[in-house]
């Protein structure tokens, strides 16, 4: 069963869009919206309020793409920067591995690589054709 759950905002100004409607579909977003929010270096941030246009080769149509946050942070030299970040888990952002007979599964976890790796694709020349930066963060980046 997948984990579904609001987050509560504290710092309400720092949030860009409907901070009543803050959605976290994992154990792993819900820590970065507490990071986000509580975080000082953080001056704005959102949640699915970015929509990038993306083309699948699966299904041969334009998609929506939202992307999990968008945050504009404060650098050491008092400038700032804008960037947008996908959680996933580790797993989902590596080609699976061919097994011996192709199941289900198998077919399913490769689709599911290659729209992320269209909607990835998309991401990054959305955010450097305005000089912001786009980052995925797996478990590796967001457990201590």
């Amino acid at each position: 069963m997948a984990y579904k759950t609001r987050y509560k905002i504290k710092n309400e100004s720092k949030y860009i869009g409907d901070s009543s409607n803050i959605i976290c579909r994992s154990l792993w977003e819900r820590r970065v919206c507490r990071y986000l929010d509580e975080n000082d270096n953080i001056e704005k941030w959102g949640s699915e309020e970015l929509i990038i246009p993306y083309y699948s080769s699966i299904d041969r149509k334009n998609h929506k793409y939202f992307p999990d946050f968008i945050v504009k942070k404060k650098k050491n030299n008092g400038s700032t920067k804008t960037v947008v970040i996908e959680v996933k888990p580790k797993k989902q952002t590596i080609p699976p591995a061919k097994p011996k007979r192709k199941t289900k599964n198998y077919i399913n976890e490769c689709i599911t690589f290659t729209i992320n790796e269209a909607k990835w694709k998309a991401a990054h020349k959305f955010c450097k054709e305005r000089g912001w930066n786009f980052i995925i963060l797996t478990e590796d980046d967001i457990l201590p």
